[in-house]
């Protein structure tokens, strides 16, 4: 079928119209979408973007340094000595070297070598008979002397003898008196006693020996409760102990060398007023408790020679302070368990393995004591409690000493 359009010049032109394709009810054809489709899109779409935002977490975790696990502790705060710590030996606090007054055989011993003794104890006994003997004569002597005395006191009375009868009896009297004293005297002697608190030695001597003032010692008694301790002080040392003798807090305490005896506190007994020519070190002496006799004479032991006390000092683990080259420091724990990394001025060590800090730190803070290895401030960490105990045990490390 053709449509005819006139020109308007007389001429005609025929055009030929296409068919069109019409559907049943005469509107256009649209194609759609099954759901399934639209699901599986969904799906592959989520699976992208979580492989995305893994990819994205994956690059940011290893552009971040790793957390370290580390060990942590608290400032703790409590009252500590500043010392010098010193070797020394034992000495008995007294000694006697027990020896005879008079002469005479020995009949009997009254101890066993090695025991302790009381003052008074009877140790020795020497032959009395001949002092008992002297001792009988002079009070019979002393006796009728004062006899004599009476009777011329009344012939005085009556003016039958002259004064100077009278003041020769008086004289007879007072001698006898004192002879009677004296041999009263060396009787005891024959009694031999200890003269201290103490324990006795090996004797020397035994049962059936003749002895004198001449013979030497008998048996000697030291003196244990309390004991002395000597040490020295470092020439180098004098200005910090001149600062602090006198004080209160000056102090000596002594230690067992086995460590199998708890320290005993004691007091300055001495101290030398010069140094030694040679060894640059000056005397010093303590008295010490010794009522269980855990120290003897001539023992070594190790010497805290305490000089104050320090109020509300500021300890850390020793292991806690690292050193660089601008001086010791710390790292210490923030709450958001970060570490700052903070100078510190160092004190004296202290026993279970604690040091001062002057200056750095504050009680209640934690500070980080192992695992600074590759730590810089401001580095994240995993932080666990210090345990000291487990830790020694754990690496092997011996005990600390002082």
């Amino acid at each position: 079928m053709g449509i005819r359009i006139d020109s308007g010049n007389g001429a005609a032109t025929e055009v030929r119209e296409t068919n069109r394709v019409k559907t049943s009810g005469g509107k256009k054809r649209q194609q759609r979408i099954p759901r399934w489709g639209i699901l599986l899109f969904v799906i592959l779409a989520a699976f992208a973007v979580a492989q995305t935002l893994q990819r994205g977490v994956e690059t940011a975790k290893s552009t971040q340094p790793p957390v370290r696990p580390v060990l942590v502790a608290k400032v703790i705060s409590k009252d500590v000595p500043i010392y010098l710590d010193e070797i020394g030996t034992c000495a008995a606090y007294e000694t006697v070297q027990v020896q005879a007054q008079v002469s005479g055989k020995i009949l009997a011993r009254h101890f066993q070598d090695g025991a302790d003794l009381k003052t008074g104890d009877l140790l020795f006994t020497i032959d009395p008979a001949p002092y008992q003997a002297a001792f009988d004569q002079a009070k019979a002597q002393a006796v009728l002397d004062q006899i004599t005395l009476k009777r011329q006191q009344e012939l005085r009375a009556r003016n039958v003898i002259s004064p100077q009868d009278l003041d020769t009896a008086q004289a007879n009297t007072h001698k006898s008196e004192a002879a009677a004293e004296a041999a009263q005297v060396n009787l005891d002697y024959c009694y031999i006693k200890s003269p201290i608190n103490g324990r006795i030695g090996l004797r020397n001597v035994d049962i059936g020996n003749l002895v004198g003032p001449s013979t030497g010692s008998l048996v000697t008694i030291q003196g244990l409760d309390p004991i002395y301790t000597d040490f020295t002080v470092a020439e180098t040392d004098l200005a910090l102990v001149r600062k602090y003798l006198g004080g209160p807090n000056v102090k000596v305490q002594t230690y067992s060398p086995d460590e199998k005896n708890p320290p005993r506190l004691g007091d300055l007994y001495f101290i030398d007023t010069a140094v030694q020519p040679g060894s640059g070190t000056v005397k010093a002496r303590g008295v010490t408790p010794n009522t269980d006799h855990a120290f003897w004479p001539s023992e070594f032991v190790r010497v805290r020679f305490i000089l104050d006390t320090i109020k509300e000092a500021r300890l850390v683990p020793s292991q806690a302070v690292q050193i660089s080259q601008r001086g010791p420091f710390v790292f210490v724990l923030k709450p958001d368990n970060t570490v700052d990394l903070r100078p510190v001025k160092q004190g004296q060590r202290q026993d279970g393995d604690l040091i001062v800090i002057e200056t750095g730190v504050q009680p209640d803070e934690t500070v980080v004591v192992t695992g600074q290895l590759a730590l810089a401030p401001g580095a994240k960490v995993d932080p666990k409690p210090y345990a000291p105990g487990a830790l020694a045990e754990k690496d092997g490390a011996p005990k600390s000493t002082l």
